[in-house]
């Protein structure tokens, strides 16, 4: 019998030909080669699909999937973790790109720790790669009070061990479902999640991306304070007000 893969990463795919490649082949660089790599196609309209599937054909760790009908990021990750065999959990989005000892360096973190849920800080690119910013700067360590002020976990950073925490899905939203699993997961497991402070992501700024719409992202904050996590209204104002302020500060 196989054995199954120590770390299972989820990627959704929606219409990402121009920059795919450059996410999947960091993912195939990686030097901790012991994991499996789901990639959940979104009905894409380009070519995509054809081209994760020249991949699948070449290498064995690769898994793609293909959702019935366009379901937005949260269905194809909740796909992606329906698939997983793997003890840890990790994400990388389809514009994004790992350095080569991301996976390697995170576990390391997280065994020597015993820790659950940990996350790396991130540098900034253009869509032609060029860097803009070199280091985000993250804390070393954050809870569910300090998340809800500071939403500063990127996804495709993140690493869960799902030794305890279990199985888990994210909130069927079409944005933002990333904060609100880490959210939901830290209230429901009393969890911190921990910085390792290490630059082994390269999170893509690309125009007119979900995450790239600033009026959008208060939109999209405000919605998971006061309709998923169900804050009392004067808490809600208080964290969002707090959002704002760290996501201003970050910018300057």
């Amino acid at each position: 019998m196989k054995q199954e893969p120590l770390i299972s990463i989820v990627t959704p795919v929606y219409n990402a030909s121009d920059f795919i490649e450059k996410t999947v082949d960091s993912v195939l660089s990686q030097t901790f080669t012991d994991f499996e790599y789901i990639l959940v196609n979104d009905q894409s309209t380009d070519n995509s699909l054809s081209i994760l599937e020249d991949y699948a054909e070449v290498d064995d760790r690769i898994k793609v999937i293909t959702l019935e009908e366009n379901s937005g990021a949260a269905v194809a990750r909740n796909t992606g973790l329906e698939a997983a065999r793997g003890r840890y959990i990790a994400f990388i989005d389809s514009d994004d790109v790992w350095h080569r000892e991301k996976l390697a360096n995170q576990i390391n973190f997280m065994q020597d720790n015993d820790y659950e849920f940990t996350y790396t800080d991130f540098a900034l690119i253009s869509e032609d790669g060029a860097v803009l910013k070199e280091r985000t700067g993250i804390p070393a360590n954050i809870d569910y009070d300090g998340l809800l002020k500071n939403t500063t976990i990127a996804c495709s950073t993140v690493m869960i061990d799902r030794t305890n925490i279990g199985d888990f899905r994210m909130p069927l939203v079409r944005k933002g479902q990333d904060t609100a699993t880490w959210l939901m997961l830290m209230r429901e497991h009393n969890l911190t999640a921990y910085g390792l402070q290490e630059v082994l992501n390269y999170y893509r700024q690309v125009a007119g991306s979900i995450s790239s719409n600033k009026v959008d992202a208060l939109k999209r904050t405000w919605n998971t304070y006061y309709r998923l996590e169900k804050l009392p209204l004067p808490k809600a104002i208080y964290y969002f007000v707090h959002y704002v302020w760290n996501a201003v500060r970050r910018r300057l």
